[in-house]
């Protein structure tokens, strides 16, 4: 599975482990950047990322910027894109069971790294439960905008 890896100033510190925790589950990494703790704007990461994944470049997501919430509410606005952020293993459990959640978002300045590495490793193990949670996901779909 191919998953890009995108970050902004807030989230670089923490995007090592991220990448490494994946690169462990053998995953194929693309590592979008941000690279250096200069103060970027994650709406650019974010957008690398989901373009990405509408090109067909990678089956998943993981971004990360200062708290999470700046990249979730970007991804969010793309349609066919389900972000979830993900603070502990139990979200992120979820995000992937009854969510089908495609892109992960995580909070360097709220999270360490080897909880970083948790979450990921969750979320990239849990496989979506389908079943009555299909139609759900079926109905974010059809939200207006998407």
């Amino acid at each position: 599975m191919r998953v890009a890896v995108a970050c902004d100033h807030g989230g670089v510190t923490l995007k090592p482990a991220v990448v490494e925790e994946l690169a462990a589950r053998g995953a194929e990494v693309l590592d979008l950047g941000t690279h250096g703790t200069q103060s970027v704007d994650y709406p650019d990461f974010a957008r690398l990322a989901v373009e990405a994944y509408i090109a067909r470049e990678c089956e998943r997501i993981v971004l990360i910027c200062g708290t999470g919430i700046g990249m979730s509410i970007c991804a969010n606005r793309v349609p066919g894109i389900r972000a979830a952020l993900c603070h502990d293993e139990y979200t992120a459990r979820m995000s992937r069971l009854h969510n089908d959640a495609n892109c992960l978002v995580l909070g360097g300045r709220v999270i360490g790294p080897g909880l970083a590495r948790a979450i990921v490793g969750v979320w990239m193990d849990t496989p979506f439960e389908g079943g009555r949670h299909e139609a759900r996901v079926k109905k974010i779909e059809d939200m207006p905008g998407s």
